[in-house]
């Protein structure tokens, strides 16, 4: 494995900043990426996206201060992540890591490093939970899996979502499904917990974001449905999906998600259902990821198909509805189409970026 230090292209709208860029090399390309969340490491995990069954994922990291990533573990995986995630910080004692693709895996990570070697950990499957679904004309279905999240409060406690509409939350300490239920009329895409235990929403191909609280599943609250687009069909219209959520765990009334197809970020508040706060109009291509700072109120990113990440300064609470931010605080250049990102939760001021083969580590 052919590891490097590379010099990427970061700065500041109007000042030009410097900045430390770590890169990796995979050897497939990368679309999971995440963090790991135990303090003092400085540890990544990453996947592989090649468009067949035999899949990789791996753990990066820096032995011994050092400046230049090494593969610390890797693991097979079946078919190509759709996310990967470390265990939130809420239990330190352990190194969990979670996947979903065709199902949702749970994964033990076990660092024996020796003093001086690049080596020493390993990557073990835990579980493999299955999105079943009860079909009344045929055999029971499971279902891919399109994203999923970690309850930051309660660590035992995964949601996922899945192209069968549904929504699924698991106990992954009984390894069993606590509920199910039908989230949207079409596909979901994507789904994130809100600051605490019971509240949770979700996006998809319906084009709408909606809201679920664990305490009552009777009912759900749409906070937000995209406009219809004409198509090919005289008098036919359809909202365009949506493709990723990031709420703000700093401030829960804010979320953050972006529509297929487009060069622009929707900002939300919960308490004014509907009508978007903002836009972040900077990208000159389609958008494939955003999250918000996991230690700031009003700091976000997003990244596209334009081979750039933009760190955005958003005081949601002041903007004016529908009136865009169109300059961001910093702009990040990679050398390809950003797929995915990840913000680190122990030390925010790095962020990762999976770049083609690439995975850069960018201090802000």
């Amino acid at each position: 494995m052919v590891v490097a230090v590379a010099t990427g292209k970061i700065g500041a709208c109007c000042d030009p900043m410097d900045a430390s860029v770590l890169s990796y090399r995979a050897p497939w390309p990368v679309y999971g990426i995440s963090w790991c969340n135990r303090p003092h490491t400085f540890r990544l995990g990453v996947s592989s996206f090649i468009e067949e069954y035999s899949n990789k994922i791996q753990v990066i990291s820096l032995p011994d201060r050092s400046h230049e990533f090494v593969r610390v573990a890797e693991a097979d995986h079946q078919y190509p992540v759709t996310k990967l995630a470390w265990i939130p910080p809420k239990n330190v004692n352990v190194e969990l890591m979670a996947t979903t693709g065709d199902f949702l895996r749970i994964w033990d990570y076990r660092d024996t490093h020796v003093l001086g070697s690049a080596g020493g950990a390993s990557l073990t499957l835990k579980a493999t939970l299955a999105n079943i679904r009860k079909m009344s004309t045929k055999r029971d279905y499971s279902a891919p899996l399109t994203s999923f999240d970690w309850n930051s409060e309660d660590p035992a406690m995964i949601v996922t979502c899945s192209i069968d509409t549904t929504c699924t939350v698991w106990d992954i300490n009984t390894q069993q499904a606590k509920t199910q239920l039908i989230a949207h009329d079409k596909e979901v895409y994507d789904v994130a917990f809100a600051r605490g235990t019971d509240i949770f929403a979700s996006v998809g191909a319906d084009g709408s974001v909606r809201m679920f609280d664990l305490r009552s599943l009777d009912h759900s609250t749409i906070m937000y449905e995209t406009p219809p687009h004409a198509t090919s069909q005289v008098g036919a219209a359809e909202n365009p999906a949506l493709l990723r959520l990031s709420w703000n765990k700093q401030d829960p009334n804010y979320m953050a998600t972006f529509q297929v197809d487009d060069n622009q970020v929707i900002l939300l508040d919960v308490r004014v259902p509907a009508v978007p706060v903002t836009h972040l109009q900077g990208h000159r291509a389609n958008v494939n990821a955003i999250q918000w700072s996991p230690s700031s109120t009003d700091m976000l990113c997003s990244a596209g198909d334009d081979s750039q990440a933009l760190v955005w300064q958003v005081d949601a609470s002041a903007q004016t509805k529908n009136q865009p931010i169109t300059v961001p605080a910093m702009v990040y250049d990679a050398e390809a189409e950003v797929s995915s990102l990840h913000w680190n939760g122990a030390m925010s001021d790095w962020v990762g970026f999976a770049s083609g083969n690439t995975v850069n580590a960018v201090k802000i």
